[in-house]
């Protein structure tokens, strides 16, 4: 039974989440011969302040980008 635990920040539409579990349950099926009924695909939406990376907080990281992109 796979079990797939995909984490994102906040903002993903509906669409798009139903587009990542039908390609992600369709590659299991093809590369690993998964049955589709027993994949579970779990998609959990993260707010910016609750994800960092390269030293910052997602929400200051964005702010910087869009300070320097100005200023350009």
């Amino acid at each position: 039974m796979p079990y797939v635990n995909i984490q994102v920040t906040k903002g993903v539409s509906r669409k798009q989440k139903v587009e990542l579990v039908k390609d992600v349950t369709d590659s299991l099926v093809r590369v690993l011969g998964k049955n589709p009924d027993h994949i579970h695909v779990v998609i959990q939406e993260i707010n910016e302040e609750n994800w960092g990376f390269s030293g910052l907080l997602t929400d200051e990281w964005k702010q910087q980008q869009g300070r320097s992109s100005s200023s350009e």
